[in-house]
């Protein structure tokens, strides 16, 4: 910890008090979830106008002890009654027993749950070979490769996002790459005759339950009282309900029990795509709110039967809950389509935790300054968002289904009554080819196909694998790009719709009406028969007869049969029109159990329980971990863990605002999962007498930069006589219009044109006007210039106060194990996205055959190749061992499939992070993060910190600086005084004025290497984080879990 060494012990449960969430004054029940909520925090403040502080004089004006006991003894039986009421309708929202979320450690559900299949991991795919895959670790090479993938469709082109923009230029800078602008690839790829289908999400477009929060409901429920009820317990009711509706209603005004969590627009998606051609289709799903009148006639109809007591006064029926909350045959449509998924003409899939919308492209430095005063066509729009995987091979059969299930789902659904010619069912006939049928659910695999991650190594490092020649990824040849596409004319041929994936007897017409869904079922049936047949006979002849060996487990080295991949999914009735299937929670727990030496979790959040004690919190893969660090103490194994994931898990900003209640709540669930609340991991571990720091540790990401206003701004807009702000925006107007508007044009933007023809005559030969030093980022990576080198020359804004720093946003989730297993997809790990019936998501197992040269724990090692070069290169870029990227100059890994990953093994940085378990590295680890961690902290005062341990602390690391702070004017109204410093800069008074303090501060700045800071988990560790506000109950936890 940034805070010394003595303060690693508080991180995992000293400050766990055995007395918090236990009753207080007494029998409040604090803690409970009927305090924890709207009833008990409207209670609270209702009451603390009644009840004295403790300590204080109650009647400090004389006045009668008796009003105030009174009003507190009032107050007191309401909240008896809330509370009650509270409790009873959290347990109607989630059901008692087993839940369908792994209740338990195992990969057993209860029966009944669901359909268990036989394949491994409950997967509806099985584990496939003859596959082709790569690697993309940040957005910047990925979507270079989606461009050239779209390029050269000539088929189809099918994806499933959650969020898609139209405007997203996949290849930067825009000014340069106008025809990469998505919206423009996939109009001209549809002009090819190419068929696009898109998924995406369907956002929350405002909250469900404000209309209906009027002073009818209450109302309403409150006639419904006995007529032989005592008027106190008529007042009490009424109480009761004017609270819980107030604090509803306000909720929906000041944070939206589901607002979205960002401003997405998929309505902007269908349209901005459709109106392109003809040959678009765009699904938005799911539709979250029936018409007012059923909504209306459901709410009211279901509270007909009720009989209400005083002490039950607010209690609503399940159905009318529902109704308020937008839930429908016991689902909650707030719940989203998380998958990120493109698949091109059925050959070639991108999967991973990249949507191809704004705030994901981005480069392996991860710049933040995007200011440049020489040449506004350099402007690049970063963004915070890395990793995702590109395969070919038998495992896009599977992709495939995957899509088509869902499309042909939600065209049934939604799309079939609206007789529109550009909609229509897809047919599909998967291709058996590569299957290794294995036990189900996360079963032990015989010994003849127990992958080698999963082999026993306990008496030592696995034997080498037979002598096999080396590896061909081990040399590899010189990179040259591919051929340019070659397009295709458009055709309506039947035959070639059938091959694009549409199905030809489909084709909605204006005389249809509601088709037999029997026989179109029992036909799609027989086909999908009649193409498993076909296929695994074509499967068996290239195999035995046509000498084709490529796909054959039987024949040649292991290499020659290609990748094994597993698709895995979470998806449910309302997603999918299936039955819950969490297989990727089952593979997580499977290879976290399994894992023998090493396991590294990239994620966006991390959010599970050890245990049924850390409710809301359901999945179990913390049980997992938990189980898997004990068996290694217990066993004197070396073994460890390691994690990445945001220090903050939402948008930067004032994490005491009101505003970041949701945000300080998943921080609460996540603190509660790692080292607080009692049942965590590292307490838990602590508990059973070992160190956990010895076995899991959790870091954050963090870079810096300078933003170039310096003398070269000050002369260009001198010269120009146009504010730069100005000429940017006229420039970010042309980069948005439309995409019938041919690229580049900037028409009528005269500050724009202006100021580059003022710039162009400027001198860009040397120094801050040549644009090289528009960022600084490359400074913290290998080969980067030092940062005391970097010229400056002062403007309007000196050098000081022109760093800039943030926390850099991890968006990954990625898995690997031992270096030989990884699990690469849209999961993250948390309730939302494991239990298979909240978020849909997509994920992909990579077990790659083809070994390499390695250590583990100081002793040779054979790894496979895919999952321990990602491993490496993720290392590398972290510790700023990676070259800073050029966008514009793309090498093998910006390439699609049929160009290898080009990796530089056995370098000298390669072997810096070889060996994940050698006392060598875990110390270069740590040690760059502590120093990262400590020189963030004293230039820029981030928060989380562990310095920061309750709120006055926070006030006093973070709030005197960067808040801005109450004063009286005039002795009238208060008004707000500006903060000292802008959020992200430099707290200037920590150093020397003038020149000197920007030398003190690069000079702090020139020992930072890398991204790579300790996760500070001290923060707040005195204060219940999440205590305040009126959002965090439990209608909101499930969400926010």
């Amino acid at each position: 910890m940034a805070s010394g060494q003595g303060d690693e012990s508080l991180a995992y449960g000293e400050f766990h008090d055995a007395s918090h969430g236990t009753s207080h004054e007494g029998g409040d029940l604090e803690g409970d979830e009927g305090e924890r909520g709207i009833i008990g925090d409207t209670y609270r403040k209702i009451r603390s106008k009644y009840k004295p502080e403790e300590g204080s004089d109650p009647h400090p004006n004389g006045g009668p002890q008796a009003s105030s006991s009174l009003g507190s003894f009032v107050f007191d039986k309401i909240h008896g009654a809330v509370h009650q009421v509270g409790s009873e309708l959290t347990q109607r929202l989630g059901g008692r027993g087993d839940h369908h979320s792994h209740t338990h450690a195992g990969v057993q559900c209860a029966d009944g749950m669901h359909d268990n299949n036989q394949l491994r991991y409950g997967s509806f795919a099985p584990q496939r070979t003859g596959n082709d895959i790569k690697w993309f670790v940040d957005g910047c090479s990925y979507m270079w490769a989606v461009s050239r993938a779209l390029e050269q469709a000539t088929q189809s082109i099918w994806i499933l996002d959650w969020w898609l923009s139209p405007e997203l230029y996949l290849r930067r800078p825009p000014s340069r790459n106008e025809q990469y602008r998505i919206d423009r690839m996939l109009q001209a790829a549809a002009q090819r005759g190419v068929k696009v289908n898109i998924i995406v999400y369907k956002e929350v477009t405002q909250a469900l339950t404000r209309k209906y929060l009027t002073p009818t409901i209450p109302m309403y429920l409150h006639t419904l009282l006995p007529s032989h009820a005592d008027p106190i317990s008529k007042s009490i009711t009424g109480l009761g309900l004017a609270a819980i509706f107030a604090s509803l209603e306000h909720v929906e005004k000041e944070n939206p029990l589901i607002a979205p969590p960002l401003t997405v627009s998929s309505s902007h998606t269908k349209h901005a795509l459709e109106n392109l051609h003809p040959n678009i289709a765009v699904f938005r799903h799911p539709d979250h709110l029936p018409d007012a009148q059923t909504l209306q006639s459901s709410f009211f109809s279901s509270l007909q039967n009720i009989s209400l007591t005083a002490k039950k006064a607010a209690s609503l029926p399940s159905d009318a809950l529902k109704a308020l909350y937008g839930m429908n045959e016991d689902v909650i449509l707030y719940w989203a389509h998380h998958e990120k998924l493109c698949i091109v003409d059925g050959k070639t899939a991108f999967m991973g935790g990249l949507d191809l919308c704004y705030g994901r492209w981005d480069t392996n430095q991860h710049p933040i300054a995007d200011c440049h005063p020489s040449n506004l066509d350099d402007i690049i729009f970063p963004g915070q968002d890395f990793n995702n995987a590109r395969l070919r091979g038998p495992v896009v059969e599977d992709l495939r289904a995957h899509f088509v299930e869902r499309w042909n789902f939600i065209y049934n659904e939604k799309y079939d009554v609206r007789k529109d010619v550009r909609y229509s069912r897809l047919s599909f006939s998967q291709n058996a080819t590569g299957a290794i049928q294995q036990p189900g659910l996360g079963a032990p695999s015989p010994p003849s196909q127990v992958p080698a991650a999963m082999q026993d190594y306990s008496q030592g490092p696995p034997p080498p694998p037979r002598s096999s020649g080396p590896s061909p990824y081990q040399s590899q040849p010189p990179y040259s790009p591919p051929p340019p596409p070659v397009g295709r004319a458009l055709d309506d041929d039947p035959e070639q719709d059938a091959a694009r994936g549409f199905d030809p007897g489909r084709r909605p017409t204006s005389s249809h009406r509601h088709r037999d869904r029997l026989e179109h079922d029992a036909r799609d049936l027989g086909e999908s028969i009649r193409g498993r047949f076909e296929a695994s006979t074509r499967h068996v002849y290239d195999q035995y007869l046509s000498g084709n060996e490529h796909h054959s487990r039987f024949h040649g080295n292991v290499q020659d049969a290609g990748i094994a991949c597993q698709i895995i999914r979470s998806c449910t009735k309302w997603s999918h029109g299936i039955s819950t299937e969490h297989s990727i929670t089952n593979a997580y727990i499977s290879i976290i159990e399994n894992s023998q030496k090493f396991v590294y979790i990239e994620n966006q959040f991390f959010i599970t329980a050890t245990s049924n004690e850390q409710k809301p919190v359901r999945n179990k893969i913390g049980a997992a971990i938990l189980e898997r660090i004990l068996r290694a103490a217990r066993a004197g194994e070396k073994y460890k863990i390691i994690v990445v994931m945001p220090a903050v898990p939402a948008f930067a900003g004032d994490l005491k605002d009101d505003a970041s209640l949701g945000t300080r709540a998943i921080m609460e669930f996540q603190y509660n999962s790692i080292n607080r609340g009692g049942h965590s991991i590292m307490e838990c571990v602590a508990n059973a007498g070992y160190d956990p720091t010895e076995y899991i540790r959790f870091y954050n990401l963090r870079n810096y930069d300078r933003i170039n206003v310096s003398g070269s701004l000050r002369d260009a807009e001198q010269k120009s006589g146009i504010n730069y702000e100005d000429a940017r925006r006229e420039y970010d107007q042309a980069a948005e219009l439309p995409a019938e508007v041919a690229g580049g044009q900037h028409t009528m933007q005269l500050k724009y044109q202006q100021y580059q023809q003022a710039t162009n005559n400027q001198s860009k030969q040397t120094g801050l006007y040549s644009g090289r030093w528009d960022s600084v980022s490359e400074c913290y990576m290998q080969g980067g210039r030092d940062i005391r080198e970097v010229p400056w020359e002062n403007g309007d804004i000196s050098e000081i106060d022109a760093f800039v720093s943030e926390e850099l946003y991890v968006h990954s989730k990625v898995l690997i194990a031992d270096d030989r297993i990884a699990i690469c997809g849209s999961a993250n790990l948390n309730d939302r996205s494991q239990l298979g019936d909240h978020d849909s998501e997509i994920a992909i197992i990579i077990e790659d055959p083809s070994e390499i040269d390695s250590y583990m724990n100081g002793r040779p090692y054979r790894a496979a190749r895919f999952a321990a070069t990602l491993r490496r290169q993720l290392f590398r870029k972290h510790l700023g061992l990676l070259p800073a990227q050029d966008m514009e100059r793309p090498n093998q890994n910006f390439e699609p499939i049929g160009v290898p990953n080009n990796y530089d093994y056995d370098s000298r940085e390669d072997q810096m992070v070889m060996d994940p378990l050698s006392d060598t590295f875990i110390n270069l680890w740590n040690s760059r993060a502590r120093t990262n961690t400590d020189a963030f902290g004293r230039i820029f005062h981030p928060v989380p910190h562990d310095d920061v341990r309750t709120w006055k602390d926070y006030d006093t690391f973070y709030g005197h600086f960067f808040k801005p702070a109450d004063k009286e004017a005039g002795g009238k109204e208060k008004t707000k005084r500006p903060s000292k410093y802008m959020w992200g800069h430099v707290v200037a008074e920590n150093f020397s004025p003038g020149d000197q303090g920007a030398r003190e501060v690069k000079e702090l700045l020139s020992t930072i290497k890398g991204t790579l800071v300790e996760m500070p988990l001290l923060f707040l560790i005195k204060e219940d984080i999440a205590e305040e506000g009126l959002s965090l109950n439990a209608f909101t936890e499930e969400v926010y879990t």
